[in-house]
């Protein structure tokens, strides 16, 4: 009977470890899921701004054809990535980041082009979206960052024990975070 009552307690004490761990991964999980969701919709209220920069742009007299076509080009690539918040695992976050990234390169050459021109410079609509962009990409770092935050301490509880064992009967896995471009390793030059 003592065996039986140790056998039990035992088990009882697993069950108890396993719901705490299985309840806490689940929780880290969804934090997770709205950290990613945070992160799209950063992206997308600066590809919800574009079209306005682009038309704006458009009204400048002479304005380089080409930079305005590689906007909306990159812009249209990088909303056609879509990434499931339940699979992120370090390909999709590349593929989503590469075609973020080109989207950037676009509108930072048509920033710097913007400033040959004068009278796009003085112009309020140009000025006021050109802020707004500015403050996205901020926000876009700040959820980047918290995803990231929220990305390590998820893979801290899958890998830790006990929590690593009813991670792996669960099905259960590390995720991927945003990491910095390799590009970005360089620094710029600037030449004047």
């Amino acid at each position: 009977m003592k065996n039986l009552l140790i056998v039990l307690g035992i088990i009882i004490v697993i069950v108890l470890v396993g719901s705490c761990s299985y309840n806490g991964i689940v929780k880290k999980d969804v934090v997770v899921k709205a950290k990613w969701s945070n992160v799209q919709s950063d992206y997308q209220r600066r590809s919800d701004l574009i079209p306005n920069l682009v038309a704006t742009v458009k009204g400048a007299a002479n304005f380089e054809k080409s930079t305005l076509v590689d906007v909306t080009n990159a812009r249209a690539k990088a909303t056609s990535i879509q990434v499931d918040a339940s699979k992120l695992d370090a390909e999709q976050i590349q593929k989503f980041q590469a075609a973020q990234g080109g989207l950037s390169q676009a509108l930072g050459r048509l920033l710097v082009a913007s400033e040959n021109y004068p009278e796009l410079k003085s112009n309020a609509n140009f000025m006021g979206l050109q802020s707004q962009l500015e403050g996205t990409e901020n926000r876009i770092n700040v959820s980047r960052r918290d995803f990231n935050d929220a990305v390590q301490d998820y893979n801290g509880s899958v890998r830790s024990f006990p929590a690593v064992i009813f991670a792996k009967i669960f099905g259960f896995s590390e995720k991927s975070g945003f990491a910095a471009d390799a590009d970005s390793q360089k620094a710029p030059k600037v030449a004047f």
